[in-house]
């Protein structure tokens, strides 16, 4: 529609030879603008991402402070303060000294203040440290094409019209139009999900013409027009829809918000029915008196009676709950970092203790992401393991080696130079790294090998052909040259008639050697290894010069060897899936290789287990969502998935009620991490994008460290019922003395005082909290199956030990209480019920000390 990539240059006002004038300062009508390419930017926008909206630190503590529980307690310490305050002035206690009425509630405001302060806190630091870890992705430049010349400029600087010249490695930063180059291959995996290298090219050649912004620049060379930047890239869009959605509320969070719910029910049932039996019983007694009180003192009994009754109340609120989810998750957040987990979300960590399913890539997460030659066969000697690699190559004839180290340094368009993280890495196809890293082990220097051989012709590697061809002369024999060739190793066989034997002499490939050759080639291909043959022959000067530009010459070639390539398991992770195993969690791997190679590393991992079924994408997207749900519970391993093929796999695990964890890095694989319960991104090998929708940033792309956040997460979920039980004993100890006492006392007050109260729910709550809250993870809790999504948040054990704890507590107080002046031989006198009183006080606070232990 637009006439092709030279008509959209003549529109963008372009000349694709010469590039944009670096001091650009004429619009498209011919106005005069004062800075560079005021115009353009004016028009298609800055590369550059408007700066995400950062949520201040009083927001983040608006947001902490918005918590049922926690306003459940501004409301009873408001109450308790003013009444505490009349009290000090004008009721019971305004002829005392020392004033302490004021003390409950205020003390009650400090513990929320603490704790929406350290929640604030906490996830303050964290935004600090993902924006810390974002940071460095804005420092690169890139090369344009710009009056006439090279020149190198910061990403942020590029406009549309650029000419930007691409090279291997690059990682392109904006969406274009291809215009002119060679052999351009591009891995947009990142972007579309789609595994295998696009070709680029022109329309007129029938290739993909379209360089999307993420994509990464595997071989060949050219260039391109700019055509979006900044938010109007395809990289852009995707990152501002990212900074969009709402934090869903985790499992714990639910429950615990309904719990608050229904103490604060029990705790003003019981403080109406306290305040209705008090008053009750005040005004029989009244009746009864031989004269009625005056009203004055009648007003203040019945305030001491709401005191009582709001006391209550606040003895039934557990206020060290929130505070002991703060801590537990707090803790736990550091913790994991030094095991290689950023905690984006904190609430996270928690949901990851209930997780149920781990869906994980397979390349770079269970995988090293480094492609390796793990078995081979050259001169009838066979390779076993990679560790083996330097000994092997020393059993091999010296002729050989010689000849298998050209081959494999001259016929490749890979290099070594730095990644995107600056470390010295080889670059270029996965397969032609994987040779070069053979060889380097080896012994090989491929930069002195490809000075001392000038190439004299090349025939690039094409998805056709299968094959890679070089021509280079032989060192110190003029006239001679040598043909390399590697591919496919049927082709390349297919091509052989000789072969190099044990001995490094070539003889004859007679059928049974061919056999033989075959049957490795198949055994390597059933085990999963991508098999890559290499071979050989010397031609003349005459020979050369009648080859064709086209068709490489492979006839007669000279059998070298097979290698067997492959990207190797992480250290661990077998025994990783194990223990996932182990604790009741189902891994299933998701990834873009074909089903043969996606079972072989998947059996070998520990995933792919007896009776465990594999599909692929395509097999999956043609089911009806019954027919999913059917296959689910058995599916282990799903090949050749597209991202919305990891979304709808989200979606029927969530309909299960499933807590699922997913892995990513993919700017593609974003939907399906926001979707997912928890999100895990990688640190190294995944896109800003994938980072933001994440929960989890994996910061060694280890799935080890996804074992790690679940027993973390466990033992967050431990701490928390461990609090719990605690504090519900404590609580429902404390309000049945404080109702029992104060309805049988004589005169309606209660066994413990409003101070000694106070002291009970905060001091001991707060360093409860502190103690059972930073417990950190033991192998033990990988050994039971994970907490169902709609279990209860208080077990039937939990239940036992709290009613049972509590009658233990109560019965032992009230014994105290009614029996204590016997038992202890304490005179009958308001000095000896003082002394009676602080016992039944201590004797409370040492049995909380102990039902600590129990927790």
């Amino acid at each position: 529609e637009l006439g092709g990539a030279a008509q959209i240059c003549k529109k963008l006002q372009v000349d694709p030879k010469v590039g944009l004038r670096q001091r650009e300062q004429i619009g498209a009508s011919g106005e005069h603008y004062d800075e560079p390419f005021q115009a353009r930017r004016a028009a298609f926008g800055r590369n550059t991402l408007p700066d995400a909206s950062v949520v201040t630190f009083w927001q983040l503590l608006y947001a902490a402070y918005n918590d049922h529980t926690l306003i459940m307690l501004t409301i009873a310490a408001a109450v308790s303060l003013a009444v505490g305050i009349y009290d000090d002035m004008l009721g019971s206690h305004k002829d005392d000294e020392v004033k302490v009425g004021w003390v409950e509630g205020a003390a009650i405001f400090l513990a929320v203040l603490v704790v929406c302060f350290t929640n604030a806190i906490n996830d303050y630091q964290k935004e600090k440290q993902f924006q810390k870890l974002n940071a460095k992705k804005e420092d690169r430049t890139v090369k344009v094409r710009r009056d006439g010349g090279e020149v190198e400029i910061g990403v942020q600087e590029l406009n549309v019209g650029d000419i930007l010249l691409i090279e291997p490695g690059d990682i392109i930063p904006v969406d274009g139009v291809y215009l002119d180059g060679h052999n351009m291959t591009c891995d947009e995996s990142s972007a579309t999900g789609e595994s295998d290298a696009v070709k680029k090219g022109t329309t007129d050649e029938g290739r993909d013409p379209f360089v999307l912004s993420g994509a990464k620049v595997l071989e060949g060379v050219g260039s391109m027009v700019v055509v979006a930047v900044g938010t109007r890239s395809f990289y852009g869009k995707i990152m501002m829809a990212m900074r969009q959605g709402e934090t869903a509320v985790t499992p714990l969070q639910r429950k615990l918000d309904i719990l608050a719910e229904q103490i604060a029910k029990y705790g003003m049932s019981a403080a109406i029915l306290l305040l209705i039996t008090l008053t009750v019983k005040y005004l029989v007694n009244c009746a009864l008196a031989p004269e009625f009180p005056p009203a004055s003192i009648m007003f203040s009994q019945f305030v001491s009676i709401v005191i009582e009754a709001i006391t209550v109340v606040v003895v039934a609120v557990p206020e060290g709950l929130p505070m002991a989810v703060t801590i537990s998750l707090a803790y736990a957040t550091t913790k994991m970092l030094q095991d290689g987990n950023l905690v984006r979300q904190l609430a996270a960590c928690e949901t990851m203790g209930g997780a149920t399913v781990v869906c994980t890539d397979k390349t770079g997460t269970l995988t090293q992401n480094r492609m390796t030659v793990v078995r081979g066969v050259v001169a009838g000697r066979e390779l076993q393991s990679r560790a083996e690699a330097r000994a092997f190559f020393e059993t091999l004839p010296r002729e050989t080696r010689s000849l298998l180290l050209e081959g494999i340094a001259v016929n490749s368009t890979a290099f070594e130079g730095p990644d995107e993280q600056g470390n010295i890495d080889f670059i270029g196809s996965k397969s032609e790294c994987a040779l070069l890293g053979f060889g380097k082990v080896c012994g090989l220097d491929y930069r002195c090998e490809r000075a001392d051989h000038k190439t004299a012709r090349v025939y690039p590697f094409s998805s056709e052909k299968k094959t890679m061809t070089t021509i280079v002369p032989v060192t110190g024999r003029e006239g001679l040259f040598h043909v390399h060739a590697k591919g496919a190793s049927e082709i390349v066989l297919g091509s052989c008639t000789r072969m190099i034997g044990s001995d490094g002499t070539v003889t004859e490939l007679d059928d049974k050697a061919r056999a033989e050759l075959q049957t490795h080639i198949s055994k390597f291909a059933h085990r999963a290894l991508r098999t890559f043959a290499l071979a050989y022959k010397e031609i003349d000067a005459d020979e050369l010069a009648a080859c064709n530009d086209e068709e490489a010459p492979l006839s007669n070639l000279v059998w070298i060897g097979v290698m067997g390539i492959q990207d190797p398991l992480r250290n661990g992770v077998r025994k990783a899936v194990e223990d996932c195993h182990g604790a009741g969690v189902i891994v299933r791997m998701i990834t873009g290789d074909n089903i043969e190679t996606a079972r072989a590393i998947a059996r070998d991992a520990g995933i792919l287990t007896k009776g465990g079924q594999a599909l692929s994408g395509p097999q999956w997207r043609k089911m009806t969502p019954e027919q999913q749900h059917a296959v689910l519970p058995r599916l282990q391993v799903m090949a050749r998935s597209s991202p919305l093929d990891k979304q709808i796999m989200v979606e029927r695990l969530q309909e299960r009620g499933e807590v699922v964890a997913m892995t990513g890095d993919g700017t593609n694989d974003s939907p399906a991490l926001k979707l997912a319960d928890v999100g895990f991104s990688m640190g190294i090998a995944g896109t800003e994008v994938a980072k933001e929708a994440s929960d989890i940033i994996l910061m060694d792309d280890n799935f080890n460290s996804i074992v790690k956040a679940l027993r973390w997460g466990r033992a967050v979920n431990d701490s928390v019922r461990k609090f719990l039980q605690f504090q519900l004993t404590v609580n429902i100890a404390a309000v049945l003395l404080t109702f029992i006492s104060a309805v049988f006392s004589s005169n309606g007050q209660s066994a413990l005082t409003a101070v000694q109260l106070l002291f009970l729910n905060l001091i001991m709550d707060s360093l409860a909290a502190l103690g059972l809250a930073t417990e950190g993870p033991t192998d033990a809790l990988l050994n039971r199956p994970p907490l169902q999504r709609n279990s209860a948040l208080i077990t039937f054990e939990m239940w036992r030990m709290i009613i049972g704890q509590a009658a233990f507590q109560l019965g032992i107080n009230l014994l105290l209480l009614h029996h204590g002046t016997e038992i202890f031989h304490l005179p009958d006198s308001p000095a000896g019920n003082a002394v009676l009183r602080t016992l039944v006080f201590n004797a409370f606070i040492f049995l909380q000390v102990f039902n600590q232990i129990n927790c």
